[in-house]
């Protein structure tokens, strides 16, 4: 037997493969981190792309919004260099809020903003958790071109200097994470985020996709519009290091960053499998079924026809959406799923059910997790003690003498079929 391990939660599950099948352990080559990943922070802020941070002037104020607890977003490292660089240039803590980008999730509590943030600054500092339903702290800007009605945080956009601070990766359908999402989705309201999402549909939103992205190309002229002028962004390797920072115009930031990442994320594959075992990459990734759907849109690459992936994901917060339950739990079928969900207004959190089942018409998924296995069966996922019962219940799905591909990051890998 070969023994394997793979991400879990903050832990490892470990299972054993017979020496003499096949195994294709996918993960892109290691990227190193930064030697000195505050110094790297330090580069780009003193070199932004674009133009500089103006000097603070009468009444002016800074609003930097950060990703909430389901980003592996290293605030610790980004954070102090940027509160460094705007007290040199005259904007002292009392000048500075935070606002957590919750965009649909719920608002985060006192102590998951301490968890977020560095401590100090968590408790001497302004800290908003945003609220998209939260109509009187929205303000109105009108439609895009894409007739995405304009909603975002009022106080994030009546402030002078506006930052997103986060990291660039690949995204399911918004092609790469990063830049203006962080203001656009996580600060906008929730008519905002149901319109702009409902452009998934399309299938140039695809992951890997950003320039001819319908729904990437949204976000970005909603971000103009809303007047974010600066993006710190961090590219990290699969042990969530620092390997490189952009600061400045965040299109550009963009567009240096998705070079990066994608030399850190992509990895050739010559073949499709019959069984690919996907790990969501553990920690806050796999927080709940919700987040974890992405590592499925990168395993469904690479699996056959009538294949099996199996996704493990811990998933300690559930499914994460009480409205991608409901309607899951409204359908028998992923046919009768796709067709229910085409009938009805687009709305984030049953569009989950769409990715799920647009998943499962051709292929089986078997999920390891802490979810309780009713649940998991009213979601259409076949449930499984731990990865050696996944294994042999993938197994009985598909011929003999199966190979096997392992993505132990699936999250942050794109498996390229050569």
């Amino acid at each position: 037997m070969t023994n394997f391990q793979v991400p879990y939660g903050t832990t490892q599950l470990s299972f054993d493969i017979p020496a003499d099948e096949r195994v294709d352990w996918i993960e892109p080559f290691f990227t190193p981190p930064s030697t000195d990943p505050f110094n790297e922070v330090k580069m780009a802020l003193d070199n932004p792309l674009g133009k500089q941070i103006p000097k603070k002037k009468m009444g002016a104020k800074v609003a930097i919004a950060v990703n909430d607890k389901t980003r592996p977003v290293p605030n610790n490292e980004l954070i102090p260099p940027l509160l460094v660089k705007l007290e040199t240039l005259g904007y002292l803590l009392e000048n500075i809020q935070f606002f957590i980008a919750t965009g649909t999730h719920l608002p985060l509590t006192q102590d998951e903003i301490s968890y977020l943030l560095p401590k100090e600054l968590a408790r001497n500092c302004a800290c908003a958790s945003h609220d998209c339903d939260d109509q009187e702290n929205l303000v109105n800007l009108g439609v895009s071109s894409r007739n995405t009605p304009i909603f975002v945080n009022k106080k994030y956009y009546e402030s002078d200097i506006k930052i997103v601070v986060g990291n660039i990766e690949p995204h399911h359908f918004a092609g790469f994470s990063g830049g203006y999402k962080t203001s656009v989705v996580g600060l906008g309201g929730r008519t905002t985020i149901n319109r702009n999402h409902s452009l998934l549909m399309d299938p140039r939103s695809t992951i890997g996709e950003f320039k001819n992205n319908p729904l990437r190309n949204d976000i970005d002229e909603i971000g103009e519009k809303i007047g974010t002028q600066y993006a710190l962004n961090a590219i990290l390797n699969t042990r969530r290091e620092i390997v490189k920072v952009s600061f400045g115009d965040p299109l550009k930031v963009m567009k240096s960053g998705i070079v990066e990442s994608s030399k850190v994320c992509m990895t050739p594959v010559k073949q499709k499998y019959p069984i690919v075992i996907a790990s969501v990459g553990g920690h806050p990734k796999d927080i709940n079924l919700y987040q974890s759907q992405k590592a499925l849109t990168h395993a469904s690459l690479i699996c056959q026809e009538n294949g099996v992936v199996i996704l493990v994901a811990r998933c300690p917060e559930g499914s994460g959406s009480k409205g991608f339950e409901d309607f899951m739990f409204s359908v028998d079928t992923p046919e009768k799923a796709l067709e229910q969900f085409r009938l009805r207004e687009f709305v984030v959190g049953p569009h989950k059910a769409f990715q799920f089942a647009r998943e499962l018409i051709r292929m089986k998924v078997v999920l390891v997790s802490g979810l309780d296995s009713e649940l998991v069966k009213k979601l259409m996922l076949i449930p499984a003690a731990n990865l050696q019962d996944a294994l042999s219940k993938a197994r009985n799905l598909v011929s003999p003498n199966p190979v096997f591909a392992i993505l132990s990051h699936a999250t942050n890998t794109i498996p390229q079929l050569a």
